[in-house]
């Protein structure tokens, strides 16, 4: 999915899962970015369902409940340590403090008392952090409206959304869209194909073709060695190196054993 539409969303809609664009009439996943078309009726399960009820039922069908996805995403993106993330999912049941120490071997309920106070300290946190992006961002636009490079597409400091599987974030996905465009071209012609054959060393280079790559892999499958190995010597002939870049920057997931591989939710495809 394209990773701009989760993160543009909104809180109610993060909490939902799902977008609706009113321009093009249609719902979106967030987990996954499939769509649905207002007007149009789903069958699901033996079922009719209008666009926002089939795209509500696909959350519940094919995805985790919301909450899970939202604490799975981990603590580059919660900020809750390991410890608030076990906390959080007790917290979400409803239990009191005290049944709390009882499962989880607390000390006392002013323990768990504490913890709730610094997750909820936390969120004031994020909504001021929240409200300064926004105005930083609406009062920027303003003044870089005349700035456009590129014939108008983008301006070369916006930054480029990335999967959320995404692994040790850092400056590595610092990487503007007139970067993007510049590798993308230095390493790949008109028609899609490679220029160039050797893997790039650089790191941003590697993350923005492996976003390329992740493309020609279907969200909604699993595959084989084999099958990966098939789509990745499409651009690279060392497909073990790719690959093996693939699972450790959070592009695809792989079992125990190396019998199947997936892409991981969520991915960017801007």
């Amino acid at each position: 999915m394209d990773g701009a539409l989760f993160w543009n969303a909104s809180t109610e809609e993060l909490k939902k899962g799902y977008t609706y664009n009113s321009q093009e009439r249609k719902y979106a996943c967030l987990l996954c970015g499939e769509a649905f078309i207002n007007g149009v009726i789903y069958p699901i399960e033996g079922n009719q369902y209008d666009a926002e009820k089939a795209v509500e039922t696909h959350i519940k069908i094919q995805h985790p409940p919301i909450f899970e996805f939202l604490l799975g995403l981990g603590r580059v993106y919660t900020g809750l340590s390991a410890g608030q993330e076990e906390l959080a999912k007790l917290f979400v049941t409803g239990h009191s403090d005290k049944e709390i120490v009882a499962q989880t071997g607390a000390n006392s309920p002013s323990t768990i008392r504490n913890q709730r106070f610094a997750i909820r300290e936390k969120y004031k946190q994020a909504k001021v952090l929240v409200a300064l992006v926004e105005l930083m961002e609406e009062q920027s636009a303003q003044h870089k409206k005349a700035a456009k490079q590129d014939k108008g597409k983008y301006e070369s400091s916006e930054l480029v959304d990335f999967h959320l599987s995404a692994t040790n974030i850092d400056e590595r996905y610092a990487i503007t869209y007139a970067e993007k465009e510049d590798i993308l071209n230095r390493y790949f012609g008109a028609d899609g194909k490679l220029l160039i054959k050797g893997f790039p060393a650089k790191e941003k280079r590697k993350i923005i073709i492996m976003q390329k790559i992740i493309n020609d892999f279907e969200t909604s499958r699993k595959y084989t060695e084999k099958e990966v190995n098939n789509l990745l010597k499409r651009y690279y002939d060392d497909f073990v190196s790719v690959r093996r870049c693939m699972i450790e920057y959070g592009f695809l997931g792989r079992n125990g054993n190396g019998t199947e591989y997936w892409v991981k939710l969520a991915h960017a495809s801007n």
